[in-house]
């Protein structure tokens, strides 16, 4: 902390030693970085991941120029992705709203989130904060130019981007929500994410299974592909070759 804040000072022109930085930190109790009492970022969100919602935004443009804006949440404790709304013009009115209307959908699953991560957009108006603050729910915003705090939030975004949205022309807003709505199904209920099936993709549980058949399904019009089998659980058998099919002479009608 000490010598980060003495090199800002630098950079702004401020010759300042290191022990000055120090005694202006003790007189206002605030102690070295590593010696700050309470969990860090990381330890507050994988300890509270089960209640924890995150926020955010990202824009697609369509193939004639026009930007539209994607508003989703997603849980941290099951990686669950709720895209809620598609527009041109995302006005804090409108936020609200999807707000609200993703607040019944919570109720109806009885998720219990107690802490809303979100960055400082200025379309997070004070209303907004309003709604969740009503049942009970505790909204962080992260710092100014920090992605990685609500790192959650913007993984999801590189997903749908490199598996879904730069492999594809988007028309219109029709088109890109039908799109999203094929690819939070196929996210929330086909991939293997570790914290919401621990152990899915661990090599012993592979081994332990007898696999009858997989075949693939398509997503998105084949992009990306959906894989699912029959299974039985048990040591895995030995895999027997078919005998080929009989070949006859071919006859002409």
């Amino acid at each position: 902390m000490t010598l980060s804040a003495g090199t800002e000072l630098v950079g702004l022109g401020f010759a300042l030693a290191p022990s000055t930085v120090w005694a202006i930190l003790k007189a206002a109790g605030i102690d070295p970085s590593p010696q700050r009492a309470g969990p860090a970022w990381r330890e507050f969100l994988a300890g509270q991941a089960k209640t924890i919602l995150a926020v955010d935004f990202f824009h697609v443009d369509t193939v004639f120029l026009r930007r539209l804006y994607v508003l989703f949440f997603i849980e941290h404790g099951t990686r669950r992705v709720h895209v809620v709304g598609v527009t041109a013009n995302p006005t804090g009115t409108w936020v609200v709203q999807q707000a609200r209307n993703l607040l019944m959908e919570l109720q109806e699953r009885a998720v219990e989130a107690r802490v809303l991560v979100r960055d400082r957009d200025a379309k997070f108006t004070t209303m907004f904060d309003a709604v969740f603050a009503s049942i009970g729910v505790s909204v962080i915003t992260t710092p100014v130019r920090a992605p990685h705090a609500n790192a959650i939030a913007e993984r999801w975004i590189g997903s749908v981007r490199r598996e879904c949205l730069d492999r594809m022309l988007i028309i219109g807003e029709r088109h890109l929500r039908h799109v999203l709505a094929q690819y939070a199904d196929h996210y929330n209920r086909h991939r293997p994410v570790s914290s919401r099936s621990p152990g899915l993709s661990s090599p012993d549980r592979i081994a332990s299974r007898s696999w009858r058949s997989t075949h693939s399904e398509r997503v998105i019009g084949g992009l990306p592909a959906a894989m699912s089998g029959a299974c039985i659980d048990g040591p895995a058998a030995v895999a027997r070759p078919r005998a080929p099919a009989p070949r006859g002479p071919c006859r002409r009608s």
